[in-house]
């Protein structure tokens, strides 16, 4: 895992590697720089104790900090202001220090608890212990949540280790492990929503307490743990000159990269235990106070601690600016979301700055082609008659199954009303899911031929939070525009967040970094894809809108949905036929830049057009069934390994993959907790995080097929 990321000198700096609290800058910069953080923590303290809906404001918390003051206001503070405002310097401590030794033990900026899926897994561990009905204090909660976080990092470094270990690869094994385990953490939520009630909130991170006692013990903890990370800065320094120079100079890199991820993942459970998993702010305030020339980690440590607690406090202030405090708990934004909206673009520019070693030998994961096997039309053909049972299936399936005959019968007009009834409401959203899974499948296939990266699912890249983020936008600003203009706006979200990751993921004109790198894209694309989730959210709490409701269709559902919904699906249909009938140039694009040019493809206008039409599927389908993702990663994966490469065969056998895939988990959501509906968008996660999984692990360490 310990792969050097590069970055410009100006970010990462020839000091980066210094040894010593003496290198860099010196100390007087650093003290200068110490001391206009610590006032900074102070004044935003201040002013975040003011805030909140009892009408306690700041020169009310100046005259009780001056001896003045009225009991009310005492009572106001100690209850709910201090509570609130001391999380956020707990957390902000864990989730700088933390974020310090996780980049200084992998020497990558763009590491952090939440990129490598360590908050994924210790939210999932605390919602576990919630689901099964124990009621633990702040210690024994601290402790599932460590272990939860323990068990995520433990399984990126198994992911990432078996193959090509670049600093792509380590970062998309985080990635998928933080996906696996919050698909896991909602489906809980999904089983028993009683007793994971309120964790909604919670688990996109919030500083709101109920009393002093959490925060005190749990900042107890963090205090403890946090003065034990000085004493592995003067080896972390010698580990960014590489692990063979550290161990030359006497580190145990095998016992000080572990004892670094440790330390972290006790600061980092600690905080989620507390606050709930607030991503981004262990990563931008190492990278931040590199910025300012401090680079030592013996000054690193305490000044990321202390920016992490500036830009924390600063965003829960923020989020009450934009929805002010009131007696409705739910109209609060939570505070992770707004992290996520600062960070999602700082990740993108780091990633954009990135060599990550992919861009010349392709993607860090690889696909094989077709290995001996049936025809094609026997193929085709079984997929088609697997598609034909699934949908058979799911039309029995449900909070009233009905028999294969009356089925049969109803279809055909000859039974009672009551499972004609059934039938006519369930066949439409059958219908609506396979298409909507066949339009993700060719989506995947457009825009993994464009990236040259199977990864490169829409969803991965921010396609589908695009999508969202116009369908929402549209139903926030004009609740009474007409239906046609929620395809339409989330069509126009999605090709826009799919040119800007194209854009950015270039890199700088002129630079080495300036090719299409495979890996590069995708990472862009989990920071848009962040970005554009975290404006929804702002815009579902601040529009007061039906917030379950928002979470299905965010979460992706055929709940409801009948034949106008596929009349949303046409264009993205006829849009796929046109795919498969320019077979030609989509294969052409999978082959790099100087093939295609050779044979005579107009490379940039080809390009563009296909992206443009992976787009507008993703989006088009986006907006009929909400945000469903995998399906553009396994369903083009398997149909490779089923027909082989050629566009004009994997395409059909994609689409009919994906519609298997998508009819079958809206199958299984309608039946496992019936009455009660799983969204189908929670079902794929579950179903393809765990064979995203399966295709990082099995690729080769010469960037073999998987």
């Amino acid at each position: 895992m310990a792969v050097p990321v590069r970055l410009p000198a100006r970010i990462a700096g020839k000091h980066d590697q210094g040894s010593g609290p003496g290198s860099g800058p010196g100390r007087p910069r650093a003290l200068l720089v110490g001391g206009g953080l610590g006032l900074a923590v102070c004044a935003i303290a201040v002013l975040h104790l003011g805030m909140g809906s009892s009408g306690v404001g700041v020169a009310d918390v100046l005259a009780v900090v001056f001896g003045g003051g009225d009991a009310h206001t005492e009572d106001i503070l100690v209850g709910a202001r201090l509570p609130r405002t001391l999380t956020g310097l707990v957390v902000g401590i864990a989730v700088g220090v933390s974020g310090v030794l996780v980049q200084g033990a992998t020497r990558n900026p763009l590491a952090a608890p939440d990129t490598l899926g360590v908050n994924a897994g210790a939210y999932f561990a605390v919602v576990l212990v919630a689901y099964l009905g124990l009621d633990l204090g702040p210690l024994p909660s601290g402790a599932a949540a460590f272990v939860g976080g323990l068990l995520a990092i433990g399984l990126v470094y198994l992911l990432s280790s078996g193959g090509v270990l670049t600093p792509g690869r380590v970062l998309l094994a985080g990635a998928t492990v933080a996906l696996a385990g919050t698909a896991a953490a909602e489906f809980l939520q999904m089983l028993d929503v009683e007793a994971t009630r309120g964790l909604f909130f919670w688990g996109n991170g919030t500083l709101m307490q109920s009393g002093l006692e959490r925060p005190l013990i749990t900042g107890s903890i963090v205090l403890v743990v946090a003065c034990a990370a000085p004493l592995l800065a003067r080896p972390l320094d010698l580990l960014a000159l590489g692990d063979e120079t550290a161990s030359a100079m006497g580190v145990r890199v095998d016992r000080i990269r572990p004892a670094a991820f440790l330390v972290a993942v006790l600061l980092s459970a600690t905080a989620v235990s507390l606050a709930g998993p607030i991503g981004f702010i262990g990563l931008i305030a190492p990278v931040m106070v590199r910025a300012l020339g401090i680079r030592a980690h013996a000054l690193l440590i305490p000044l990321s601690a202390l920016l992490a607690c500036a830009v924390l406090l600063g965003a829960d202030a923020a989020a009450q600016v934009v929805v002010p405090p009131s007696a409705v708990y739910t109209s609060e934004i939570p505070v992770g979301v707004v992290t996520a909206l600062i960070g999602g673009p700082v990740f993108m520019l780091l990633a954009r700055r990135i060599s990550t070693g992919d861009a010349d030998t392709g993607a860090a994961v690889a696909v094989s082609g077709r290995r001996r096997g049936p025809a094609y039309a026997v193929v085709l053909g079984t997929g088609i008659a697997v598609l034909a049972l699934a949908m058979i299936v799911s039309l029995r399936l449900g909070d009233v199954e009905i028999g294969y005959d009356r089925i049969i019968a109803a279809l055909t007009g000859t039974t009672d009303p009551v499972v004609e009834s059934i039938v006519s409401y369930r066949l439409p959203r059958i219908l609506v899911a396979a298409l909507a899974g066949a339009c993700l499948a060719v989506a995947g296939t457009a825009v993994q031929a464009v990236v040259r990266n199977p990864l490169a699912e829409p969803g991965l890249i921010g396609v589908t939070a695009g999508a969202s983020f116009g369908a929402v936008l549209i139903i926030a600003v004009i609740p009474a525009a007409p239906a046609i203009a929620l395809p339409f706006a989330a069509g126009i979200g999605g090709i826009l967040m799919l040119l800007l990751v194209i854009a950015i993921a270039r890199g700088p004109r002129g630079s080495t970094r300036s090719g299409l790198d495979p890996t590069r894209v995708v990472l862009v694309g989990l920071g848009a894809a962040a970005t554009a989730m975290a404006l929804v959210n702002i815009m579902v709490v601040s529009a007061q809108m039906n917030i379950s409701a928002a979470l299905s269709w965010l979460a992706g559902s055929t709940y409801g949905r009948d034949y106008d919904a596929m009349l949303w699906l046409m264009v993205p249909a006829v849009v796929a036929v046109a795919l498969v009938l320019a077979a030609r140039p989509v294969n052409l694009l999978a082959l790099g830049d100087e093939l295609p040019r050779a044979l005579g493809l107009e490379l940039g206008r080809a390009r563009l057009l296909v992206l443009g039409a992976g787009a507008l599927l993703a989006a088009g389908t986006a907006s009929a069934i909400g945000a469903v993702g995998f399906v553009g990663l396994v369903a083009p994966h398997l149909a490779r390994r089923l027909v082989g490469n050629n566009g004009a065969r994997m395409i059909p056998m994609a689409a009919v993959l994906g519609a298997v895939l998508v009819v079958t988990s809206d199958a299984i959501g309608r039946w496992l907790l019936a009455p009660t509906e799983i969204p189908v968008g929670i079902v794929t996660a579950l179903l393809g995080a765990p064979y995203l999984v399966w295709l990082l692990r099995r690729t080769s360490p010469s960037g073999g097929g998987a």
